[in-house]
């Protein structure tokens, strides 16, 4: 039995409860009585259309899946019975959105965007810490520098491989912020002259920067700067001389280390990459983010047998060049994702049913931030007294339109003032993809972001056309017209409402975070592509990808693309459907191992252990970082194959348990971890064979429904 407070209509685990009594309500000016009388009209009031809405999105899926049982497709067909059911809905007049009070890391900065699990407090504040890092560190961990002529990574220092770091990071400077003679490799000392930065060269000649402009701060004296504060595209790059240390001993300039503005903004995630099934699960988050919002989050770690406390950064500051001081920010802006519309959850039953999860998160996460709302805080977040929620999961206007209220409702309920709780719109659904204008006008005056999640888009792409026919490969899905018709609209669409200056436009994670060389050549895409965000998986990963940002003015690249017409809606409403399907038996054997691996990798860390975002080795034993995103696209391919026989059910049982014992070797020298095989009757397993075989009727094909129910079993929670 879970111990419970009754309030009213609620009833609320002893554990959340206590939560919120003793650490969360304190210093926010409200009383208990007020705030549990508020929250309990507003799940009263709200419930019943939450319900409605869910069920709508079922209503229309089932005709779909109909449509598609007695029609073949074609797209003109198509396109007029989705306008008939209300899947497609007349667009709305051109407009502008009008949200206010938004911090420059989001209205105006372009650069990398870290995700983390709030439930974890190293991670939560190793990302917060990540607005700066040193590019020295970055690249020498990691595989941009190649382990090749004597340059392994080794333990210990290896000159060789420094020498290589040095010469990047030169160059980097040289193509960033170029002499108007000469090259940052041949420097020999860094000073300040009226106001400028002089560069002494080997040769003893001096030089200034081509663009003097760029040169905007230091620490240390004029004739001996500790720091050098550089400018471009609104990141700063710090040069760091100390002709004493072990790095800035060998340089001819005393330069130790490049800092990069890195992780401009980072969003602290309570949904996909958590597990959170319960109120024990929950308030490790919420706790979490109430320590990062007051600047008291702090972890102790045992490092080469030291204990090492980390804590938030402050804010640095520099000398600027008309005599005083320039604070700046010492951390990543944080933003938070709340749960979306579909789950519900044990920590509170309102008359004997779970409370929507989404509404819950409304009205605890703002109450946990109300001190940074205020500015009441040590380690400030917002300056302009805003709190930015990251909404997932929408499905069409209507879903975002009952957010803004639910919005709207949480703000009453805890006394912030209008419009203080701002609205990131996850493009991760297919129908808000095909209704995204619509969407950000239900929140025109609220909206903070939109993006492009390509594995949860792929998942509901698969779901939605289930019946339809059978789906390409996996990894063909990726070259069919639909998707880069949806990475094109969403920028389009979003530059077109009026995003620039006042909103992120974001792109998808990286998913291999020890392959930096890989990433620092291909990512470069994201914001030539126009988005001013995009996500990478590690601190170092978000420095790496800072560079682009250099190579990219995103605001420039964004009025040229204002000018250009998005890909069609016929392109987004293609289904990526196989013409045909004469895969060898080989192929078909792959696709299962490589999606039914990733499924078990995943799901037995998520169930047995409650690790909602991992490095999982993959089938070849690459890292990839996985959220349950991974898991729908997968499970939802399987899904389709099954349902249209291209494999059969014994097909998939035995890929399955072969992946299982596959995953346990993997993991086989973690002492936490339970293997699946031999019995494959554990939670962990029963659930991912659940996400294949009843992958068709899950609502959406999300995966949280299974999951939650198997972790809370494990948990031994079986209702009250």
């Amino acid at each position: 039995m879970t111990a419970r407070i009754q309030k009213g209509k609620l009833a609320i685990a002893k554990e959340l409860y206590d939560f919120i009594e003793n650490e969360a309500l304190p210093g926010s000016g409200l009383d208990s009585e007020t705030y549990w009388k508020n929250f309990e009209q507003v799940v009263v009031d709200l419930s019943p259309k939450n319900k409605a809405l869910l069920a709508k999105r079922d209503d229309i899926q089932a005709k779909i899946d109909e449509w598609h049982r007695n029609n073949k497709f074609e797209l003109g067909a198509y396109k007029a019975f989705l306008t008939e059911i209300g899947y497609l809905v007349p667009e709305v007049e051109d407009f502008q959105i009008s949200t206010e009070n938004v911090d420059e890391e989001i209205a105006l900065l372009a650069g990398a965007q870290l995700v983390v699990p709030v439930r974890n407090a190293r991670y939560c504040l190793n990302a917060a810490n990540a607005r700066w890092g040193s590019l020295y560190d970055a690249l020498y961990g990691f595989d941009v520098i190649p382990e090749d002529g004597g340059a392994e990574k080794g333990k210990g220092y290896n000159p060789v491989r420094g020498d290589k770091v040095i010469a990047f990071a030169k160059n980097f400077l040289n193509e960033t912020f170029p002499l108007a003679n000469g090259s940052h490799a041949e420097a020999t000392k860094y000073a300040v002259e009226g106001k400028k930065l002089v560069v002494t060269l080997k040769d003893g000649s001096t030089s200034t920067l081509a663009k003097e402009a760029q040169f905007v701060g230091f620490n240390g004296d004029e004739a001996a700067p500790t720091e050098i504060v550089l400018l471009n595209n609104g990141l700063h790059v710090v040069i760091e001389i100390d002709a004493n240390s072990p790095i800035g001993k060998t340089d001819a300039a005393g330069v130790k280390d490049l800092v990069l503005e890195a992780a401009v903004t980072t969003i602290q995630d309570l949904e996909d990459s958590i597990a959170a099934v319960d109120a024990e699960e929950k308030v490790e988050g919420y706790r979490n983010w109430l320590g990062l919002m007051k600047g008291t989050l702090s972890e102790s770690i045992e490092k080469n047998g030291k204990t090492v406390t980390r804590t938030l950064n402050k804010d640095r500051t520099h000398k600027n060049l008309i005599g005083g001081e320039t604070k700046l920010h010492g951390r990543s802006l944080m933003l938070l994702r709340n749960v979306g519309h579909l789950m519900t959850n044990p920590a509170i039953l309102v008359e004997g049913e779970e409370v929507f999860e989404g509404i819950m998160d409304a009205l605890v996460t703002p109450l946990l931030t109300i001190s940074d709302i205020r500015g009441e805080n040590e380690n400030k977040n917002s300056r302009k007294g805003s709190m930015y929620i990251f909404k997932p999961k929408m499905h069409g206007p209507e879903e975002v339109a009952f957010a803004v209220e639910l919005f709207e409702r949480a703000e009453q309920a805890l006394g912030l003032p209008a419009k203080t709780l701002k609205i990131g719109i996850m493009d991760e659904e297919r129908r808000t993809s095909v209704n995204l204008k619509n969407c950000i006008a239900a929140a025109k005056d609220r909206t903070i972001f939109i993006n492009t999640g390509f594995m949860d888009r792929t998942g509901d792409e698969i779901h939605t056309s289930m019946e339809a026919a059978p789906v390409v490969r996996k990894e063909a899905v990726k070259t069919q017209k639909w998707i880069a018709s949806y990475e094109n609209r969403n920028v389009a669409i979003g530059l077109a409402c009026g995003l620039q200056g006042k909103a992120q436009i974001g792109k998808g994670m990286w998913p291999k975070p020890d392959s930096m060389k890989d990433m620092l050549a291909t990512k470069t895409a994201h914001p030539n592509a126009g988005a001013s965000c995009a996500w990478v998986p590690s601190p170092s990963g978000a420095v790496i990808h800072a560079i682009h940002y250099h190579q990219c003015n995103v605001s420039e690249r964004q009025k040229e693309l204002l000018n250009t017409q998005p890909l069609s809606l016929d392109d987004l409403l293609t289904p990526p459907l196989a013409t045909d399907t004469n895969w060898t038996e080989e192929e078909k054997t792959k696709e299962l191992e490589n999606n039914l691996q990733g499924i078990l990798g995943y799901v037995v860390r998520w169930v047995d252990l409650g690790v909602g975002c991992s490095k999982v080795p993959d089938i070849n034993n690459v890292g990839l970082m996985e959220d349950r995103a991974t898991l729908r696209i997968s499970s939802q391919h399987v899904a389709n194959w099954l349902r249209h026989g291209i494999v059969s059910a014994a097909q998939v049982e035995e890929v399955m348990q072969r992946m299982a014992k596959i995953v346990d070797e993997q993991n086989a020298n973690d002492p936490l971890y339970t293997p699946m095989a031999p019995s494959f009757d554990g939670y962990a397993y029963k659930a991912a064979y659940d996400l294949v075989f009843k992958g068709g009727e899950q609502p959406s094909g999300y995966t949280e429904p299974l999951l939650h129910a198997a972790r809370l079993k494990l948990k031994g929670y079986t209702g009250d």
